[in-house]
């Protein structure tokens, strides 16, 4: 999914975190009060828990570029638990007094927070990740795939529309999962590279990871 002159995919960058988050705060407006208890997809949590996961995604990501000297061999040794058996474990969670509106808030600020990160980082800093040591690069195409799978969740079952841009799509796949098809459409390829549906000539995956690591 070449989008340069050179053949060479163009790099994730922190205004693409950004794009990501608000694109997602716009659809999550849509969710019915009602549908925020429901399971999210094919997920075992629900929608609320959903985006409490993914904002303590945005936040693990941006922490994990914090120290000075960031770890390689584990994650930041912050605090994280389960609400319930079978919840997400994070380390963010949500005052549900303050509802849906609180909800996003969080998403925007832990989203903000890696926007952040990844902008002010220099890009020889590295940092641990289970699925590669990565670099800020790495981490912002993590938070965007994570943000634009896991809105693909919530959506799914409320006929929301959720279409990212392709450009968008295609560079978080250049950069996470060198072994996903070029010649396909980008969103459908991501869908299947986090083992979310079928691709034509290509089994739905029963399991995934990305490639954090640099490419160079």
């Amino acid at each position: 999914m070449p989008e340069s002159g050179d053949d060479s995919p163009t790099p994730v960058t922190a205004d693409d975190v950004a794009h990501a988050v608000r694109l997602a705060v716009a659809a999550l407006r849509a969710v019915p009060a009602a549908g925020w208890d429901s399971k999210a997809g094919s997920l075992e949590w629900d929608r609320w828990e959903t985006v409490e996961h993914l904002s303590d995604d945005l936040f693990a990501y941006a922490a994990q570029l914090g120290p000075s000297k960031p770890a390689l061999d584990d994650d930041l040794p912050v605090l994280v638990e389960r609400r319930r058996p079978g919840g997400p474990a994070n380390t963010i969670h949500v005052n549900r007094t303050a509802g849906p509106a609180g909800l996003l808030q969080v998403l925007e600020a832990t989203g903000a927070l890696l926007v952040a990160m990844v902008r002010t980082t220099p890009v020889d800093v590295r940092g641990y990740h289970g699925f590669g040591v990565s670099d800020p690069e790495g981490f912002a195409a993590m938070g965007v795939v994570e943000t634009l799978v896991h809105i693909h969740d919530i959506a799914e079952g409320l006929g929301l529309t959720w279409d990212p841009p392709a450009d968008l799509c295609a560079r978080v796949l250049a950069r996470l999962f060198p072994d996903a098809p070029t010649t396909t459409q980008p969103w459908p390829t991501l869908l299947w590279a986090t083992g979310r549906s079928e691709l034509p000539g290509y089994q739905r995956r029963t399991s995934w990871r990305w490639y954090g690591e640099p490419r160079s």
